[in-house]
């Protein structure tokens, strides 16, 4: 019979700290790391974005740019207090990979340009999605686990147009740079942001009304 319960009781909640310590470290480490490069990440998505919103020379391309500045816009006004919170800084230019995309991207024009950009989202989203998908699932922090999974629908939706837009602008015949006609890369989308989307002239692909 043991003479001090208490010291005891003490000492094992020490040792199961003990025990416990390198796993929420290395998850604490996890989540910084998550929200560090979901900062880095959206902000690339807005500036390129933008970028295409200015040379993109099909309407549908112009569309999804739009709507990925407007999205992501929005995501990083959502992840700017968890990142306060973990002592991450939101960026304020690009990082040396996309800056290396966006001074390609700069020197593409009417078709060109399209398919390039719409190649980059694809793969930009692609990577997202699953970065999104392992802190849904895995995430330590209940905050950061909890933005990933209010934005992972968000981005499979990019991932989906993304891969739409590109497939058809990349079928589409070369025109020595003119613009795509806007039917020939429209876009299936499903309803989203409560049914409010505008679509142009000879396409169903649609801004969200926001």
């Amino acid at each position: 019979m043991c003479r001090h319960p208490f010291l005891a009781i003490t000492l094992a909640v020490a040792a199961v700290a003990l025990a416990l310590g390198p796993a929420l470290a290395s998850a604490q480490t996890a989540d910084v790391a998550f929200v560090r490069e979901a900062a880095t990440d959206s902000f690339a998505e807005i500036e390129l974005g933008r970028l295409a919103t200015q040379r993109a020379a099909s309407d549908a391309v112009k569309r999804f740019a739009q709507r990925i500045v407007a999205d992501h816009t929005l995501a990083n006004q959502d992840l700017a207090p968890i990142a306060a919170s973990k002592g991450v800084d939101m960026p304020r230019e690009l990082d040396i990979q996309h800056r290396a995309i966006r001074d390609r991207l700069v020197t593409l024009s009417g078709q060109e340009f399209d398919r390039s950009f719409m190649a980059e989202m694809v793969r930009d989203h692609t990577k997202a999605v699953s970065l999104f998908q392992q802190e849904a699932q895995t995430g330590g922090d209940p905050a950061v686990r909890a933005y990933a999974q209010r934005q992972l629908p968000i981005l499979q939706e990019h991932l989906r147009l993304a891969q739409d837009i590109h497939a058809r602008a990349a079928a589409a015949p070369a025109t020595g740079g003119a613009a795509l006609p806007a039917a020939a890369i429209g876009v299936r989308t499903s309803p989203a942001c409560a049914g409010a989307w505008t679509p142009a002239a000879g396409t169903n692909f649609g801004v969200c009304a926001r």
